[in-house]
């Protein structure tokens, strides 16, 4: 255990009663002037033409705090790569829109 920095507060976290863990594969963002929407859902494909996604939380991050998570991100997703090897992202299909 690493020895408590000085000036630092002791950082304590408490989950609620209301906290759930769930998976995601689907992670929509929508960025404004004051802060950054994230809606997590799962995508379904019943059919090969049609896929659903079923949104089940959204989440607003101060552009600090997008920050933030965006640097966590990266070094994890870079130490996940050197134990594990490269992530490689399947190309979504061109079908002419933006997403």
């Amino acid at each position: 255990m690493n020895p408590p920095i000085p000036n630092q507060p002791r950082i304590n976290v408490i989950l609620k009663p209301e906290y759930r863990e769930q998976y995601s594969n689907s992670v929509q963002i929508r960025p404004s002037t004051w802060d950054f929407f994230l809606q997590f859902g799962l995508m379904d494909q019943k059919v090969p033409d049609e896929v659903e996604i079923h949104m089940f939380q959204g989440i607003y991050l101060s552009p600090q705090q997008a920050k933030a998570v965006l640097n966590l991100l990266e070094t994890h997703v870079a130490n996940y790569e050197k134990a594990f090897g490269s992530i490689q992202l399947n190309p979504l299909p061109d079908t002419g829109h933006v997403q």
